[in-house]
């Protein structure tokens, strides 16, 4: 029997194995909920200074947003490869924008003979004129391959001003372990996409001299805590999503290890057979199958400070997780009943969600500070 179906039996009296959203607490409970805007195929925002908000969609539009919801299109996007998984990605502002107007975009990028890869632009954002201007491509998925899938692309700067982008390994399974390529890996970069010299792997050259971590299968959360380590969340096989803890050099073991089996049923080994791989501080068989993630500052509930809040797809779902410096824990799931893309804290401290698909909504979350109702987790830690 596969590792999910043994999983799913396990819980099947919860009815856990439901991909409906419906278990969980009630976001009411917790929150003041507010609906700012609807968008086409939304996949993520991020905040201006002023606290207007840039959002992309996956068709390729990048609009500005209002706090009351107001829409304007920015011109100048790249031109995308909008098809499956493939779109306008992630939108991230540089450490220095408010001097330097800098915008970093990530994209499906098209290629000869039907193969594409993600892509990561900048440019710098003329507000008044609502357009990028001075585009320049500074990374690319190598190689390009055929299919829409798994092209993870999430952006994050760190608090030294490098720019870390994950890259899914574009359901080609092997290049996950092999260095002559960057899919399937956590890429490093200085902010014009130069490979900084005190990367794990700098010293073998072309693109393994990006690589911060390696055997990533498609990873779509980002986020730093406190401390500045760096969390990642990616989407599993036919189970088996991870939280990972990404330390620079490390191998997480895709496709040699997994908590989750191939969708053919064909059985993958769990991470305990092969301790030399890096296991994930939680898993979850049924998946939540996440689409981002962030790390709350507490600044509108501190019980919640350090937390991280994971976007769940399948499972409908907002994911609270209690971490520490070397495990993680959800906390509490409370059922939205719609699919999640993304999570973002805004700068007054209330959590945005980005509901994913046609009319895809941007949601404010204000806590309320209510008290919490017991954990319906589901997962397990490993």
């Amino acid at each position: 029997m596969s590792k999910f179906l043994s999983a799913c039996l396990t819980v099947f009296v919860a009815a856990a194995c439901s991909a409906s959203g419906a278990d969980g607490r009630d976001p009411q409970d917790a929150f003041s909920i507010e609906v700012i805007a609807s968008f086409e195929r939304p996949w993520a925002l991020a905040f201006l200074p002023d606290g207007r908000m840039l959002v992309t969609e996956k068709p390729g539009a990048l609009k500005l947003v209002s706090a009351a919801g107001a829409k304007v299109d920015i011109g100048g996007v790249p031109a995308v490869d909008y098809g499956g998984q493939g779109g306008l990605g992630d939108v991230a502002l540089h450490p220095g924008f408010a001097d330097n107007g800098l915008v970093y975009l990530s994209y499906a990028e098209s290629g000869a003979d039907g193969r594409r890869g993600a892509a990561v632009a900048r440019a710098r954002l003329d507000l008044d004129r609502a357009l990028l201007a001075d585009l320049e491509v500074i990374w690319r998925q190598v190689p390009k391959v055929t299919g829409r899938g798994h092209y993870g692309h999430r952006l994050l700067f760190d608090a030294d001003g490098y720019l870390f982008i994950s890259s899914g390994e574009r359901q080609k399974f092997d290049p996950a372990q092999d260095m002559s390529q960057n899919l399937g890996k956590i890429i490093r970069l200085h902010d014009d996409g130069r490979a900084p010299a005190d990367n794990p792997f700098a010293a073998q050259g072309g693109v393994a001299a990006q690589v911060w971590s390696l055997g990533q299968r498609n990873p779509l959360g980002l986020a730093f805590d406190a401390e500045g380590r760096l969390w990642e969340v990616e989407m599993g096989p036919a189970g088996g999503d991870e939280l990972n803890l990404i330390l620079p050099g490390k191998d997480y073991g895709y496709p040699t290890v997994s908590n989750g089996d191939h969708y053919s049923g064909k059985d993958i080994p769990d991470h305990h057979t092969r301790p030399e791989f890096e296991a994930p501080k939680l898993s979850w068989t049924p998946v939540i199958s996440p689409g981002g993630m962030m790390i709350y500052s507490g600044a509108s509930n501190p019980d919640w400070t350090g937390n991280a809040f994971v976007a769940g797809l399948s499972s409908q779902a907002l994911l609270r997780i209690e971490l520490t410096e070397e495990s993680a824990r959800e906390a509490e799931r409370f059922a939205m009943g719609e699919r999640i893309r993304a999570v973002v804290e805004g700068p007054e401290g209330a959590i945005y969600l980005l509901e994913d698909g046609d009319g895809g909504a941007l949601k404010r979350l204000t806590p309320t500070l209510r008290p919490a109702a017991a954990a319906s987790g589901t997962s397990t830690g490993r």
